[in-house]
Formats: structure tokens, C-alpha cells, sequence
């Protein structure tokens, strides 16, 4: 088999690993991305010729015209959970097989959000950049967590590790999500207006979809408390930054962490990172070795799988596949 890795080198240091690599080149000849952009366009249809298999990083979208001018492709796998820059219906068409990596990163995102939680509150990041930068912060009264509650938006695997962590630290647990029924003694199911009226913590975690596209908008934001903080370690399309810069400009919430955001590769929006309110991360949620590797070695295992003629776990379009190995 032959495989491209779309990944630059910057991002198959971080988000491959030499492991997965070694892996991969075990099952084909596989062929390295060597320039410092994401693949796209001519440039990624070139670099595709020949080949059986892509292997996408997160940055590299996949749109019609890949699938409709690659007769050689059989299987498109992404590296990731996110699969919207990838036309599912136009490889479908053209019977190549779509997968995507399973969720390896929930325990690394759920350790970042209560660091989150910690620092909002604390004021640790702000404390530590002033004496950074010569001075004596100033010491503020800070928020004790325990004794105070949490609104977790989106009741997935994230919000699934949150929650117990939180009602351990003695948080009150309020969890908002139309898709399941909370079973857990001790988590309270709320409809979102309840949770944002209620929370001293809002963190979201729901799924980016056409129906979540600026789920926390101007009208949550002013549903919220003043004192309330508000964590997005999900995507950055859930939130209308607009309404956000507001509320934090004028002080109508006490304060944002954001490791996601509408800048390139889902980073946070540097305008929003500079706010003085703001604690900001560069989409570094699922940046750890075991969150990465597990992503990886997924992917290698979706390429045995393929070897084999099987179809692997994280397809979504099995369906159509007719171009097999």
C-alpha cells in the first residue's frame, strides 16, 4: 500500500509521534509531507497521486475535488475526532471509505479544564505574568471551588469525566444536554437557560454542529452572573466571539479560558486572547503523549484493519465503500 501522512513535520512531531510512524511504515510505503503549510488544493491532489490510503491531520481539509481526481484512493482516515473539512458525501460517492480517530484525548482536556478552573478563580497566570514582568502583583480575594457550582454544556465523554471530578471537589454539578438523560445521583439535569442563570463555572463542552453554530451567544452571555466565568474547550464555532468580547469588555462576566477559538487550526482568536480578563491556551486540550499517541496508533490500526479487508473501527460511510484494498 501506498500512504500519504498529510502532516507537516512541526505537526507529525506533536501530533503523530515516531511510534505511530514506525507503525504505519510497517503496514506500506509511506509517503512524509515535507512543507511547513498544510497540504491543500493541487499541492495535496499531487502528493496524493498513486496512493491507497491519506492520512489526515486536522488541518488538512479533504473537499470533493481530492476524491474526484485520486482513481487509486480507497480509504481517507483522519486523525482526529472533527471531521466536518471532510466532503463525507463526495468520497462517498466515489466509494472511498471515510474514518476518523477515536476520542484519545478525554482525560489530557478534562485535567486542562480544571486547571481552568483553578487559575480563573485564583488569579494564578495573571499573579505569576506580573512578576514576570518586574512587579508586585496585587493580592485579590479568590473564589474557593468547593461550595460553588458548575454548568457543564454537552454531556459527552468529556462532560462524562468533569463531572465526578467536580462534585469531589465539592461543586454542585448542573449538566445541560438535549441528547441524553443524566442518570448519575448527584448531577442535576437543567435546560440551558436554568444552567446559565445558575453556574458560578460555565464550561463548554458540546459538540460543533450546524445546530450548536453560536450556541453561547449575546443572549447567554446575559443570562449568565457577573461573577460567573466561562471555559470553551470544545470549538471555537460554538461561541459568538463578538457577544463574548462584550461581555468580558464590559465586565459583564468575570472571566474567559479559552483553548479554542475561530483563528486557523481552531486556536483562540488573539484579539479575545489579549483581553485582560482572558486566559488563553494555543489548542493544546489534547497536546499530551498519551492523548496524541492514542489518536495515532488508532489510525495504524485503521490501516491493518484496511489490510486485511476488514472495516475498521471510526468508519462513517461503510456503507459505500467500494474501492477496497
Amino acid at each position: 500500500m501506498k500512504i500519504l501522512l498529510t502532516h507537516t513535520p512541526h505537526m507529525r512531531d506533536n501530533y503523530y509521534g515516531g511510534r505511530a510512524l514506525a507503525g504505519l511504515q510497517a503496514l506500506g510505503e509511506v509517503r512524509l509531507h515535507q512543507g511547513s503549510a498544510a497540504l491543500e488544493g493541487p499541492e495535496l491532489i499531487a502528493a496524493a497521486q498513486d496512493c491507497d490510503l491519506i492520512v489526515a491531520d486536522r488541518a488538512t481539509a479533504l473537499p470533493a475535488p481530492v476524491f474526484a481526481v485520486l482513481p487509486s484512493l480507497k480509504a481517507a482516515l483522519r486523525c482526529a475526532v472533527d471531521i466536518r473539512n471532510v466532503d463525507v458525501a463526495a468520497a462517498s460517492s466515489h466509494g472511498v471509505l471515510v474514518t476518523r480517530a477515536r476520542p484519545g484525548f478525554v482525560e489530557s482536556v478534562t485535567e486542562l479544564v480544571l486547571g481552568f478552573l483553578v487559575d480563573l478563580n485564583r488569579g494564578i497566570s495573571s499573579s505569576a505574568a506580573a512578576y514576570h514582568f518586574g512587579g508586585i502583583p496585587i493580592a485579590k480575594m479568590g473564589r474557593q471551588l468547593s461550595g460553588t457550582t458548575i454548568g457543564i454544556i454537552g454531556y459527552g465523554a468529556i462532560g462524562r469525566a468533569v463531572a465526578p471530578l467536580a462534585a469531589a471537589m465539592g461543586m454542585q454539578v448542573l449538566i445541560a444536554d438535549p441528547y441524553v438523560t443524566v442518570t448519575e445521583p448527584g448531577f442535576h439535569q437543567v435546560d440551558l437557560v436554568t444552567l446559565l442563570e445558575n453556574s458560578d463555572h460555565v464550561v463548554c463542552l458540546a459538540v460543533a454542529t450546524d445546530a450548536t453554530e453560536n450556541l453561547i451567544d449575546a443572549a447567554a452571555f446575559a443570562r449568565m452572573r457577573r461573577d460567573a466565568v466561562f471555559i470553551n474547550v470544545s470549538r471555537g464555532n460554538l461561541v459568538d466571539e463578538a457577544a463574548l468580547a462584550t461581555a468580558l469588555t464590559e465586565r459583564r462576566i468575570a472571566g474567559a479560558a479559552l483553548d479554542v477559538g475561530r483563528a486557523p487550526d481552531q486556536m483562540p482568536t488573539p484579539t479575545l486572547a489579549a483581553l485582560p480578563n482572558v486566559i488563553a491556551t494555543p489548542h493544546i486540550g489534547g497536546l499530551t503523549p498519551p492523548a496524541i499517541e492514542a489518536q495515532a496508533l488508532h489510525t495504524v490500526e485503521q490501516v491493518r484493519a484496511l489490510a486485511s479487508g476488514v472495516v475498521p473501527d471510526g468508519a462513517v460511510n461503510a456503507a459505500t465503500w467500494r474501492r477496497r484494498i
